[in-house]
């Protein structure tokens, strides 16, 4: 190991949901107001642009409500001392707003816009979305978010940065998520694996793994504690 280790960390819904953002996958879930398949699809977006946009609406105006929490204020903390990495699944900017500088977005960002034609014509965006909204080749913008059923660009580049990680956090994700869920296999065997999570998922892995069955808020602020008494 490196004098300051390189810390990837893969960030999933759990860490977001104590900042007030609702999760997909729990009981009181967006899912359970939204089918997949109406909202979150290119067959969707095909079908009934106008409910898509409504809902990434609702989802852009619901994040300007909340703040980052002291998890996402912890890896910011620690990236002050240590290099630090955020690889996360999540479509909000809690991470950037509390400060970190190193984040990766795997299934795209809810404060971005593209063109439905071509994605690499990518804006920011603050307001809603509205049908006639155009980007500057013309074709109506869409939200720059990974849909079920698309391909997930950056999984290469998160791929290459786990290779380069000499300890893995793992913070609120089911793991159950693909290709997400399979970046633990890129470490090299003898990387430890931290999980924070209230219901961590059983990982078969041969690195040294530390589970924390605890809550992001909980879980997180100790261990970069620990980390920067020990490595910076």
């Amino acid at each position: 190991m490196r004098n300051k280790p390189h810390i990837v960390v893969l960030t999933g819904a759990g860490i977001s949901k104590e900042s007030g953002i609702p999760t997909f996958r729990d009981m009181d879930g967006l899912w359970q107001q939204y089918r997949i398949e109406e909202v979150a699809s290119p067959e969707a977006w095909r079908k009934n642009p106008q409910l898509v946009l409504d809902f990434y609406n609702m989802r852009r105006r619901k994040l300007a409500e909340v703040e980052p929490n002291a998890a996402h204020k912890a890896l910011a903390r620690l990236e002050q001392y240590l290099p630090v990495t955020v690889i996360t699944q999540n479509v909000d900017d809690l991470h950037e707003r509390a400060g970190s500088k190193r984040v990766l977005h795997l299934h795209g960002e809810l404060k971005k816009v593209r063109s439905e034609k071509n994605p690499r014509l990518v804006y920011p965006w603050e307001g809603d979305l509205h049908l006639g909204d155009l980007a500057e080749d013309g074709a109506q913008l869409r939200p720059h978010i990974v849909w079920f059923g698309e391909p997930v660009p950056a999984i290469e580049e998160a791929a290459r940065i786990t290779r380069d990680a000499d300890i893995f956090l793992i913070v609120g994700t089911s793991m159950q998520v693909y290709p997400a869920a399979g970046l633990i296999h890129e470490l090299h065997p003898h990387v430890p694996i931290y999980y924070v999570d209230p219901s961590p998922a059983p990982l078969a892995v041969p690195n040294p793994l530390h589970v924390i069955p605890a809550k992001a808020t909980e879980g997180v602020p100790p261990l970069a504690d620990k980390w920067i008494r020990e490595y910076a």
